[in-house]
């Protein structure tokens, strides 16, 4: 039967890809409450994807590191006088399937439901209790800290995390992007109950919120969700915008001394935002210098040309303000200073004299070939969607996006990385052992 299944799932996907695929249709609209939803009807499976975004992710901390965290993980472990156990298995009983998720910019809740109706509406009714009315009892508080805290000192033991801790606190200083989304000890053990209610009241509110729903609904009965899902949410306040990011003054090379065998290497600076109008030109230009694994610049000249490293990527992470651009890579000891000399090499010829048109010519191709898999599935489709809505990105940002990635030319790569790439000013973090060790730069 596995099989059988296995095979209609692998049936469906090449259908779907071969079948002259079209980008999903985004419908929106408004709440009563002012919500905006963002609805994609998808009826090849009965199921249902929705999730509810708030503006609540770990930038809104504040001096309370983690609070996004921690509270947004409470949400399931008791609500509406239901204890954890209970939600849960509300949810199993139904075949549907709840989980939250924290970022910089976001906080979010998922439910995936099957739609047959009376499945569907007790997997809401379970949902809008967590969303709504979640109890934050003490018991589970602590659990979840405690949870929290053996997170924060496994970190301690992973250089590659230390190594990302720092490059964002030295990209973005003063800026909530630079502290870490699960916090500190030091925060985490501070936080009240009260502490959490309250940033519950602030940012899980209709002012706040976001809905996109993906699934095998037609629009009336999308519509009926979104009303009942943002009828049991508070009314709020928006909250104010946070400040831009600002860019570097000068480069930073930053050391920590870790006892291991390979350093972990760092190199960045602030890059891109959602929505920026040279998003196609990084986004193409960087598959060639470390984005397209084995056929990339930095893999070629790291790895096969001096072996300096198992690999060597690039990539721009865009947010609501300006990700990171980063590149990376792992080496031996006694390599560092090659394999970081090399690194930097590349990429300040490249923001100097961009790829050539061979190398154009096969980032369009793998990227625009490789296009129907980004929307295979309904969990994919929704990611877009949230993506989408959250950002205000253009609603056809999915049926241009091939469209937009041909449009790329040399010049228009070269020009991008040079405006958007300062080489002069670029952080360096290395965690690993030091044959002299010294302290942090």
């Amino acid at each position: 039967m596995e099989a059988v299944h296995i095979k209609f799932i692998s049936f469906f996907i090449l259908f779907y890809i071969s079948s002259g695929f079209a980008s999903p249709e985004i419908e929106h609209w408004a709440t009563s409450k002012g919500v905006e939803v963002y609805y994609v009807n998808s009826p090849q499976l009965p199921m249902i994807d929705i999730q509810v975004i708030f503006d609540a992710g770990s930038t809104r901390d504040g001096k309370k590191l983690g609070i996004s965290m921690l509270s947004n993980s409470l949400l399931a472990e008791g609500a509406d006088g239901l204890d954890a156990d209970a939600i849960s298995n509300g949810f199993e009983s139904l075949g549907a399937i709840y989980s939250s998720d924290v970022g910089h910019d976001t906080a979010s809740l998922h439910l995936r439901s099957l739609t047959e109706k009376e499945l569907l509406e007790k997997a809401i009714s379970n949902f809008k209790k967590v969303l709504s009315s979640p109890d934050f009892p003490n018991d589970a508080i602590e659990r979840i800290r405690s949870q929290m805290l053996i997170g924060i000192k496994a970190k301690q033991q992973s250089p590659g995390a230390l190594a990302r801790e720092a490059f964002m606190s030295a990209l973005y200083q003063s800026h909530p992007y630079s502290k870490p989304s699960e916090g500190t000890e030091t925060s985490i053990k501070a936080i009240k109950r009260s502490d959490i209610v309250s940033f519950y009241k602030k940012f899980y509110t209709t002012n706040n919120a976001m809905i996109a729903i993906v699934g095998a609904v037609d629009r009336e009965t999308a519509e009926s969700i979104a009303e009942g899902i943002t009828g049991a949410l508070q009314d709020g306040t928006k909250v104010d915008d946070l400040p831009a990011v600002e860019k570097l003054a000068k480069e930073q090379n930053i050391f920590i001394e870790y006892p291991s065998a390979q350093t972990h290497i760092l190199v960045g600076q602030p890059g891109v935002k959602r929505g920026d109008s040279d998003y196609f030109p990084l986004y193409v230009g960087n598959h060639i210098l470390g984005g397209g694994g084995m056929v990339s610049r930095l893999f070629s000249e790291v790895r096969e040309k001096r072996g300096l490293s198992y690999s060597a990527y690039s990539y721009f992470s865009p947010m609501l303000f300006k990700g990171p651009f980063v590149a990376g890579l792992q080496t031996k000891t006694e390599q560092v200073d090659e394999a970081i000399s090399v690194l930097l090499e590349n990429i300040k010829n490249y923001i100097t004299d961009g790829p050539t048109e061979e190398e154009l010519v096969a980032a369009k191709k793998n990227i625009t070939g490789g296009y129907p898999l980004r929307i295979d599935s309904n969990s994919k489709i929704l990611n877009y969607v949230v993506v989408i809505g959250y950002y205000k990105l253009p609603f056809d940002y999915l049926d241009t996006f091939n469209s937009n990635v041909e449009a790329v030319t040399v010049d228009s790569i070269k020009d991008a990385f040079k405006r958007r790439i300062n080489p002069d000013k670029l952080v360096v973090v290395k965690v690993g052992s030091s044959l002299n060790p010294k302290k942090t730069e």
